[in-house]
């Protein structure tokens, strides 16, 4: 890779094609290489056929046509010999008297190999078995072709620069075992796909999906580029399609049915490609046949820190607003499912859940109140109790008090003030000391009234922590950290505030829903050091930092297993215009060191049910020793924090 960040750059483009006029298409390729590698571009694939049209029909058997394609190809290598971007281009290859339809892999002035395709479709609009060969079989050939010897068959796969990618032709996709499949187990990380795939109605949202379905299976990028303006209109219309995908998400879609160039550019993480195949030990296939693997010796063409391609804020929290509210509603479906399965296995009837007013406990009584409707019972059975203490404020009290009535739950209050100043007195603190000690105690006794109470109704402890505190730690060990069902404990912050928001405008009204978006609006807070009035004294984002910011690093960290320097880096991307990189650099310290001295709280998590990619149980997704050393990850913040201070 030629990108530090481990990034690189590929585009699928769709130039206007001339039918027959293999030299004027190639003049049009020329561009396509020259424009591409002005952006940057490491490797671009052009359509099926692109260098004679895909609709010549039998025209393609004339001696002229297939002399006038070689040499188009020898003209169009000669043309980009001072051009490091690998081009990959379509064009009718006679060999051993056999026509096939090929990919032309060549760069700065190299043929570097030929890829015929596999499977022929011979049904419905296509007749292709009337002109070409199936390069099934082609296996370990060499050809002379353009005036230059090259390896030619379909066991071919490039590697530019330590990153190998394959190549396969249209059907070759739809078929039930894709050759980019057989590529992809042997180390392919980029697929691209030469096509010229007609139009018909719906079609192009299959072919999405399927796109996206086929990077995800095979754990790669794949870039598909389809015939557009210029094809015969006979039979059928090409629209033109640009499609690149990665892991099963689809990074860029060109526009279609239009009369020009057009190109879509994007970096493609290959890192992360890697990482998430090093993690799945499934990914393999013990009887795929053995490639040749040709290597590619072209510049390197060098982008750092200029990435193209769109860097989510939010990675635990859909942009679309109609993916955005499905995925509320499913997390929330997730949750009800898990508690009614430990409520039934338990034969408990009853659920105890402490109040406070704040995000976490309202989520986790919306979604006991979800699970209670599932099972079929009264929801009188979810005690909710409140326990204001020297911190609550009568916003919070109110909500809370709101909330658990007009959800028709059993309200409870009991004061933890009393029995924290007799506390205070036993262990020998003062109270006008607002120490650790101090917080902690009024958590500890919290918990300890909810098992209580529960033990005193037969019923269990719901927890209320989410994901984000889990992972910065920022709970009391054996205090709000432990319950007998932890229902958020992995659903991160920033998600919280957003399921309750999409509750609130779906499921409620009234005086409900206008206590729900009061929470929603609340300073995040535990509300453990004493309120000016109704002034929130301590705000956990002040403290810790920024939830946005937490989630985002957790992501990168955990699911994406990013470098420091690389999660700095695409912050700065994804948050530009609201924090600063110096910023960034000052949580992202404290989200390391937080997050590897508090693994120890996390190694004695309750029971709670995963709701997404990421997770933080020790008997599931992570699963990491206590005494881990956060050493290494902070010298690279620190690092970027020198580089940071030499630029400034």
């Amino acid at each position: 890779m030629n990108n530090q960040f481990g990034y690189m750059r590929v585009a699928a483009a769709v130039p206007r094609v001339h039918i027959a006029d293999a030299h004027r298409n190639a003049e049009g390729a020329l561009k396509i290489m020259q424009d591409a590698f002005r952006e940057g571009v490491e490797i671009v694939v052009m359509p099926e056929l692109s260098l004679v049209g895909y609709t010549c029909g039998d025209m393609v058997l004339q001696k002229k046509l297939l002399r006038d394609s070689e040499q188009a190809l020898a003209w169009l290598m000669k043309e980009t010999e001072d051009i490091p971007t690998i081009g990959i281009v379509g064009l009718p290859v006679v060999y051993a008297d056999r026509l096939y339809n090929c990919a032309a892999v060549f760069g700065q002035g190299v043929l570097w190999g030929i890829v015929p395709k596999s499977y022929i479709p011979n049904y419905g609009e296509f007749s292709e078995l009337r002109w070409w060969v199936s390069g099934f079989g082609i296996r370990d050939r060499v050809i002379r072709f353009a005036g230059q010897e090259c390896p030619f068959g379909a066991d071919l796969m490039f590697d530019i620069h330590d990153v190998e990618f394959g190549v396969e032709i249209c059907e070759d996709m739809w078929v039930p075992v894709p050759p980019s499949s057989m590529q992809a187990v042997q180390g392919a990380k980029l697929l691209f796909n030469l096509s010229a795939s007609p139009e018909s109605v719906c079609k192009h949202d299959y072919l999405i999906s399927l796109i996206a379905e086929q990077s995800s299976r095979t754990m790669a990028a794949y870039v598909y580029a389809s015939s557009g303006h210029g094809e015969s209109s006979s039979d059928l219309v090409f629209a033109g399609n640009a499609v690149v995908a990665e892991l099963g998400r689809v990074l860029g879609v060109s526009e279609r049915f239009v009369r020009n160039d057009r190109m879509v550019i994007t970096d493609i993480d290959v890192e992360y490609i890697s990482t998430r195949r090093t993690a799945r030990n499934t990914f393999y296939y013990p009887e795929a046949p053995e490639m040749r693997v040709v290597e590619i010796d072209v510049d390197e063409i060098f982008h750092d820190g200029d990435v193209r391609r769109h860097i989510e804020p939010i990675y635990f929290v859909p942009e679309d607003e109609v993916a955005r509210a499905t995925h509320c509603k499913e997390v929330f479906a997730i949750q009800s499912a898990g508690l009614a399965q430990r409520l039934e296995h338990t034969g408990c009837k009853t659920a105890v859940i402490g109040i406070s007013g704040g995000l976490d406990s309202t989520l986790a009584l919306l979604a006991v109140c979800d699970t209670f409707d599932l099972l079929g019972l009264d929801r009188k059975g979810i005690i909710g109790v409140t326990m204001p203490g020297f911190g609550t404020t009568d916003r919070t009290y109110q909500n809370a008090v709101t909330m658990v009535r007009e959800l028709g739950c059993t309200l409870r209050e009991i004061s933890i003030k009393e029995a924290c100043e007799q506390h205070f007195k036993d262990i020998g603190i003062d109270s006008k000391e607002h120490s650790v000690a101090y917080e902690n105690s009024q958590a500890r006794e919290r918990t300890q009234i909810l098992m209580d109470v529960a033990n005193v109704c037969g019923g269990m402890v719901i927890g209320t922590g989410d994901m984000s505190e889990l992972a910065l730690g920022w709970a009391t060990y054996n205090g709000d950290q432990m319950s007998m069902y932890g229902i958020n404990a992995s659903v991160p912050k920033t998600l919280v505030k957003h399921m309750v928001a999409w509750y609130a405008d779906n499921r409620a009204d009234g005086t409900l829903r206008e206590a729900l978006h009061d929470v929603v609006a609340t300073p995040v807070s535990p509300e453990l050091l004493p309120a000016d009035g109704d002034n929130i004294a301590q705000k956990t984002e002040d403290i810790v930092g920024p939830y946005d910011l937490h989630d985002f690093f957790l992501y990168c960290t955990l699911r994406r297993r990013y470098a420091p320097k690389k999660i700095a880096m695409l912050a700065s991307l994804a948050f530009e215009g609201t924090y600063d990189m110096a910023t960034i650099i000052k949580w992202l310290k404290v989200f390391f060191h937080r997050f590897f001295s508090q693994q120890f709280k996390r190694s004695a998590m309750p029971d709670g049910p995963k709701v997404g990619a990421v997770g933080l149980s020790p008997r599931g997704d992570l699963h990491m020793p206590s005494d881990a050393q956060e050493r290494a990850w902070l010298a690279e913040v620190e690092e970027v924090e020198r580089e940071l201070s030499e630029l400034i």
